[in-house]
Parts: C-alpha cells; sequence; structure tokens
C-alpha cells in the first residue's frame, strides 16, 4: 500500500476493511420459537396453516420432521 502522501490526490481510497465501518442495526428476524414449547412433551403434534394439515413429528434422533 503507498503511504498517503505518495497518492495522488484524484486517487480512489483504499477499499474499506469490516473495522472500518460503523456498526448498523439489524433488523429482527422472525421469531424464535422452542420446539419444546411447540412439541408441549409430545413427540407429534398437528399444525393447520391456511386450511391445510401438516404433521411435526420429532424423530429419535432429535430432529423434526414435517409432512403434510
Amino acid at each position: 500500500m503507498m503511504p498517503e502522501h505518495a497518492r495522488s490526490p484524484d486517487a480512489a481510497p483504499p477499499p474499506a476493511t469490516a473495522s472500518d465501518q460503523p456498526a448498523t442495526h439489524r433488523q429482527p428476524g422472525p421469531p424464535a420459537i422452542p420446539s419444546e414449547q411447540l412439541m408441549r412433551g409430545q413427540r407429534s403434534i398437528t399444525i393447520v396453516h391456511r386450511g391445510v394439515t401438516y404433521q411435526l413429528q420429532a424423530t429419535r434422533q432429535g430432529k423434526l420432521i414435517l409432512t403434510k
């Protein structure tokens, strides 16, 4: 990188790094609901979305499966 005094006056400044950028406030994402709150101790629940019924199941490995 060239010393500041060696750069021509109309030369573009060096690219900014992440540490040069001001902190920005991000919009919060969608709400996070713990699966335990949804499942309430059950291994399977039914969810109705726009008139369509879905089944949400917890596997023995702790994964979730959503089926129509």
